[in-house]
């Protein structure tokens, strides 16, 4: 079996992840995947020093003649049995391909995000003919490529993204060796990881670190990750609103890190504060280093956290809420232990690399035969 995975992106975040690791468990599970991207994009330079094949167009530029007579010439001799793309506007170039040359190989689209447009005119139509499944990451997505697009419920599968849990656990010497990276001794660590895009939730995150600092001395925050394509400015605002709330002492910046096993190790409470998820992968990675976690209660995150189990879930926005939410885990180390290990048992449990793979492969079967 050999499969095209698909994903037009510069950006890097947890389609772009998904991406890799979807090609990564293929090669794997025997099955031969390559990637299909733009060239000097993040996935790009990743999938290279992964040693994966990549296919790559330097244009962003759609409907064009010579791209898309270079892609049909890709699948021919390439000889792919299915194309998995992993973003909707892939499919405007490799659907007047797949139409133009009369070719056979299915097509598949994992979405990753919502769409508050509504895609049932005749152009959408004509594009999601060619689309054997969609798959969606969480329940939320499902029911919106339902409403806004022309699939039918029979051609839309739920299935979540994967994780290694085997790589994503407790680690206590990694725990000590980041904690004296950053100087943290040993202070009750809160943390977030997430791109520096609007709707993350760094605002609400930062403002409860404020209310929380106030209340306990013994407290240091963590924000992993930097901003991706077009966001350094969004960035630089969070940057400045720490300055402005004063938590210079309390506010650690710890920028992009390969190693967020070893971070997530020295942390003790995961909040993951995003507005409007559609799955939330850093959360699944947090959970399976055992940590108990404070999370919105809207879309994708229902998915996977369990109010009272393995998370407090808290009002979207509501920065006294999250802060409250927090505070009930700082005051109860008992919970913190409970919540972290029912949420290390989900995690293997539930979102599984394996278990992600499995389900793939057998879609990808039914499809091809």
């Amino acid at each position: 079996m050999k499969i095209l995975v698909s994903c037009l992106s510069k950006s890097w975040g947890g389609m772009e992840m998904q991406t890799i690791l979807t090609a990564e468990v293929l090669l794997q599970n025997k099955v031969d995947a390559e990637i299909f991207c733009y060239k000097n994009s993040k996935i790009y330079e990743k999938a290279s020093s992964k040693k994966i094949n990549v296919n790559f167009i330097k244009s962003s530029f759609f409907i064009n003649p010579f791209q898309i007579f270079w892609i049909y010439r890709l699948l021919k001799r390439k000889k792919f049995d299915l194309i998995h793309s992993q973003a909707s506007k892939d499919l405007w170039l490799f659907v007047p391909v797949i139409k133009f040359f009369s070719l056979k190989v299915p097509l598949l689209l994992t979405k990753h995000v919502g769409s508050y447009i509504v895609k049932k005119d005749i152009a959408h139509k004509w594009l999601y003919e060619k689309v054997s499944y969609a798959i969606a990451i969480s329940e939320v997505i499902r029911k919106n490529l339902i409403e806004t697009t022309t699939l039918s419920p029979n051609r839309v599968l739920l299935v979540h993204n994967g994780i290694d849990t085997n790589k994503f656990k407790q680690d206590y010497a990694a725990r000590e060796k980041i904690r004296s990276e950053f100087n943290i001794g040993n202070k009750l660590v809160i943390g977030m990881s997430a791109r520096f895009s609007p709707g993350k939730g760094h605002e609400e995150f930062l403002l409860a670190a404020k209310l929380l600092s106030q209340k306990y001395t013994d407290l240091i925050f963590i924000i992993v990750g930097e901003p991706s394509y077009g966001e350094k400015d969004y960035a630089e605002q969070i940057y400045k609103l720490a300055n402005e709330l004063n938590l210079k002492n309390k506010i650690i910046f710890t920028g992009y890190r390969e190693d967020m096993p070893n971070v997530y190790s020295a942390m003790d409470i995961f909040v993951f504060p995003s507005h409007a998820e559609a799955f939330g992968l850093a959360l699944v990675e947090a959970m399976s280093c055992g940590l108990p976690s404070v999370c919105t209660n809207s879309d994708g995150v229902l998915d996977i956290a369990i109010d009272g189990k393995t998370s407090y879930l808290f009002e979207k926005q509501d920065v006294n809420d999250l802060a409250h939410k927090i505070e009930l885990l700082i005051e109860s180390p008992e919970k913190r232990i409970e919540f972290g290990k029912q949420a290390r048992k989900r995690a293997v449990e539930a979102f599984d690399i394996q278990i992600f793979v499995k389900k793939i492969i057998g879609i990808y079967n039914r499809t091809i035969n």
